[in-house]
């Protein structure tokens, strides 16, 4: 019999509320060039669980967000 996940291994990382960085802009397209997510995804944030977040936030860093110097 295998021990169970250690708590740590089970909670994603500590983030902050929100990616946002105020640097608000989809101007060329419906991704913002500050925080790197979609216009659905900053309008619906506050109201997705928390696990929809996670995996919004593990994109966003692997696509180099988010950018406060854009």
């Amino acid at each position: 019999m295998s021990a169970p996940p250690s708590e740590g291994a089970m909670k994603p990382p500590e983030r902050p509320d929100t990616p946002c960085v105020a640097v608000c802009s989809t101007t060329f397209d419906e991704i913002c060039r500050g925080c790197g997510r979609s216009v659905v995804e900053v309008a619906h944030w506050v109201s997705m669980s928390e696990a929809d977040k996670e995996v919004v936030w593990v994109r966003i860093l692997a696509q180099g967000y988010p950018r406060r110097n854009t």
